[in-house]
């Protein structure tokens, strides 16, 4: 008699449950455990920010270096004298104007915050998103969130529940479904040297209406050694190779090659093409851009040419995401 040897498929994680059940969410972050939760701008991994165990499993779940730093999240300002030590009086008329909404603030932390979340830094991030079910789920909870973007370290943010789901879902327990980000890149982080205010990442609120508010404001720069999220030079990638130019010259230099093409508002007549904003409006280019890159990388191309959009509104934030890409 003749037996086979039987090989067994290995055991596959189940995908995270996508669902709107807030309960849900706060009795999973209340035990140490992640969520990811929808803010205005992207996707969040959101884990209990006092608790360094569930601060440590948001790095290991998002392959993320220690060294990049992560943003608090609060359900008000009222919260921020908690958790901060000084509060310059810019930032204060930032707060008033912009909380909640797409804009971080870099002030020193007290020592409740742990090192693990500023990766050593005595500065932290601190936000207080504009999105109906996350602030129900923060007001619900006796702690703030640390909720870096929910998706693998380096990789394009996710705008929809869907995309923490094919890219996380094996990792974590629930995902919260607020729907697609309404602003779609990350928030605008602005720090504080010697009283004068920096921006140290450009995001979902546009310099002209920062400086309506405060006046001029410097511009940081990318570095290997970040102050705050969102400052490596390389970040935001698509799997596929990404090139920032002149769209119709890197068209005619192709040969045997295939591309797609992410524009601003010029349709090029490509088989494979995406335009951010058909009406040239750069708030709608940002709520697309992280969509688009996803589609484009999914598609049977080989590389994925980009151009800038207009240097203005949300436009530098776009920019700015299309250089890391592209890095």
């Amino acid at each position: 008699m003749t037996t086979k040897a039987v090989t067994c498929a290995p055991e596959l994680s189940p995908l995270a449950e996508i669902g709107t059940d807030i309960a849900k969410a706060v009795s999973l972050l209340e035990k140490g455990q992640l969520v990811a939760i929808p803010t205005e701008t992207v996707y969040g991994l959101a884990g209990n920010a006092l608790n360094e165990h569930a601060v440590a499993t948001i790095f290991q779940v998002k392959n993320r270096p220690t060294f990049d730093p992560l943003i608090v999240h609060l359900s008000d300002k009222d919260q921020l004298a908690v958790y901060a030590t000084e509060i310059p009086p810019k930032a204060e008329r930032l707060m008033d104007r912009f909380w909640p909404g797409p804009l971080t603030l870099l002030l020193p932390k007290k020592s409740i915050i742990p090192d693990l979340v500023t990766s050593g830094l005595e500065r932290a991030g601190f936000r207080c998103p504009n999105h109906t079910l996350a602030h129900q789920l923060l007001s619900r909870l006796n702690f703030p969130l640390a909720a870096p973007s929910a998706n693998p370290f380096g990789y394009i943010s996710p705008t929809e529940a869907i995309h923490v789901e094919n890219q996380l879902g094996d990792r974590i327990d629930y995902i919260l479904d607020g729907g697609p980000c309404t602003v779609g890149v990350e928030s605008t982080i602005i720090g504080f040297e010697s009283g004068e205010p920096i921006v140290y990442r450009l995001g979902g609120i546009s310099l002209e209406e920062i400086e309506s508010v405060i006046g001029n404001i410097k511009i940081g720069s990318s570095t290997s050694k970040p102050a705050a999220p969102g400052q490596l030079e390389s970040h935001y990638a698509p799997k596929k190779k990404m090139i920032l130019g002149d769209v119709r010259a890197l068209m005619q230099q192709t040969k045997n090659q295939s591309y797609g093409i992410l524009s601003f508002d010029t349709d090029y007549r490509a088989s494979v093409q995406r335009i951010l904003s058909p009406s040239g409006d750069t708030t709608e280019a940002a709520r697309n851009l992280f969509r688009y890159m996803r589609e484009l990388d999914s598609e049977s191309v080989s590389v994925i040419f980009c151009e800038k959009v207009p240097d203005e509104g949300l436009g530098r934030a776009i920019n700015d995401r299309l250089k890391r890409a592209c890095a």
